[in-house]
């Protein structure tokens, strides 16, 4: 008797039934669509943070640069032994440590010992100048800052840090290029995860030691590089055994030798610039960021959380929107089709009095009144939450599939103030990381659980409609259905 009333009901009334299921459906949806563009966004960001320091890092220990003429790096300078008055060309380069002081390799060890850490391994991160060009006696000397070369005659610096002869005349080309010192046998973590092999082959475990190298595809192309060709590093040449390409943003490094060989190109024997860090528990990471900083003093610990803190740009914007002004928009219109169904059921009851009055006088009692509303509620309920998963995965989808593109700007930092703009492959010492712009393509995922919060929201809608309506049925007396006939 109770479907079969139900059945009759719902299509005796399909328009009220209707309005109440649109009113829910409008609320759910806008739930999902917000949802899976919160969800997109995080995923944007989680590619930004990875394009800084690679998949699975939870947070890096680093050691700040000393200032120069404080202890620090001083500028490179280049000595040349061409004769006074006589013109030669001539090719040199220096490699020297990018962003950081070095720290102990067995400070690896040290990070990986410490309470709530799954894994640490270590980098070396370095920046090759090399210059080439004709020069009479004298010491070219770089200076830190960018722009056309210096000197008597100097020549285009192509946008790399400029020099200047002291004591000669020079004309010349200073080109840069930044090396990542990888460790072989722990791929697992570090900046080259950010990026994928597209050509050739990663490094084996075994080439600790060896002269192979891994380029980055922008590189390559400007350079004219490719698997099985070679690249020099302070006259070292290494073989080329694959070419990366950065998941999104900027690679880390433009080359990737194994650790021990760069530790021996840049004269640092037992270094590391950066100790990349992955926690046992995501929860957890405030608390082995503590006990780092407690127990190995004179570093600086940077976390995700840290890095986000960084990023602004359209990004940053529509993220905080999505998760303030977006989320509190959708509870608002939720709450709105949970009242408007909820009053719309009890305005349906008050018209229905005559019915529900005849009824009580035929014997119903009033619980099962209230059952056949709440039923019928709940009926209109799922048809909104059906209707809302729709609309809602149609959204979605639409977002996916216009992929609107969002930016992304890691701020300058510093050198040495964590891994800011440059990532691993920061500023070079005592001077300013440019700040970087990415471009992110936006997507809204659904997921299972999404759903099944709309589910949820649909049955609620449902029951709290039903209430309304059931609290309204059950006051009605056999009576009020006589003097509605009356």
């Amino acid at each position: 008797m109770f479907f079969t009333y139900l059945r009759r009901e719902l299509r005796r009334r399909r328009k009220a039934s209707l309005v109440v299921a649109s009113g829910l459906a409008l609320g759910i949806a806008l739930v999902i669509i917000v949802s899976s563009v919160s969800s997109g966004m995080s995923t944007a960001q989680d590619k930004v943070l990875q394009s800084l320091y690679g998949l699975g890092t939870d947070m890096t220990v680093t050691k700040a640069a000393a200032a120069p003429g404080a202890g620090g790096t001083e500028r490179p300078r280049f000595e040349f032994d061409a004769q006074d008055d006589e013109d030669e060309t001539q090719s040199t380069d220096r490699v020297m440590v990018q962003g950081f002081q070095t720290l102990a390799s067995s400070t690896v060890d040290k990070v990986g010992e410490q309470s709530g850490v799954a894994d640490a391994v270590g980098g070396l991160s370095l920046t090759v100048m090399k210059v080439d060009g004709q020069f009479t006696r004298g010491q070219f000397e770089q200076d830190g800052s960018a722009g056309q070369g210096g000197g008597p005659g100097g020549g285009q610096g192509g946008g790399q840090p400029q020099g200047e002869v002291r004591g000669g005349g020079a004309s010349f080309d200073v080109n840069s290029f930044t090396v990542y010192g990888t460790d072989v046998t722990q791929q697992g973590l570090g900046p080259l995860t950010s990026s994928k092999i597209t050509k050739g082959r990663t490094f084996k475990a075994s080439e600790t030691d060896a002269k192979v190298a891994v380029v980055d595809s922008a590189y390559a192309a400007e350079k004219e590089l490719a698997v099985g060709k070679t690249v020099t590093v302070s006259g070292t040449t290494y073989e080329i055994v694959g070419v990366s390409t950065a998941d999104s943003g900027d690679a880390a490094a433009d080359v990737y030798i194994p650790l021990k060989q760069a530790q021996t190109v840049a004269d640092s024997k037992d270094k590391v610039t950066t100790v990349y860090v992955q926690a046992a528990d995501s929860q957890q990471i405030d608390t082995v960021k503590a006990a780092i900083q407690k127990n190995i003093s004179g570093t600086t610990v940077t976390t995700s959380a840290d890095l986000a803190d960084t990023v602004s740009g359209s990004l940053s914007t529509a993220s905080g929107l999505a998760s303030s002004v977006g989320r509190w928009l959708s509870v608002a219109v939720l709450v709105a089709a949970f009242l408007v169904a909820g009053l719309l059921t009890s305005s349906a009851v008050s018209r229905r009095v005559r019915e529900f009055g005849t009824l009580k006088a035929l014997g119903w009692k009033s619980g099962r009144v209230t059952r056949q509303v709440v039923g019928e509620a709940l009926v209109n309920g799922l048809m909104g939450g059906v209707l809302g998963i729709a609309v809602g995965l149609a959204g979605a989808y639409a977002v996916t599939a216009i992929s609107p593109t969002l930016t992304a700007q890691l701020g300058s930092t510093g050198a040495g103030g964590g891994m800011g703009g440059g990532g691993p492959m920061g500023g070079g010492p005592g001077r300013q990381t440019a700040a970087k712009t990415l471009d992110i393509a936006l997507t809204a995922p659904v997921s299972l659980g999404t759903i099944l919060v709309a589910v949820g929201l649909a049955v609620a809608g449902g029951l709290i409609a039903g209430a309304f309506g059931g609290w309204r049925a059950s006051r009605l007396r056999p009576a009020d259905a006589l003097r509605r006939v009356a």
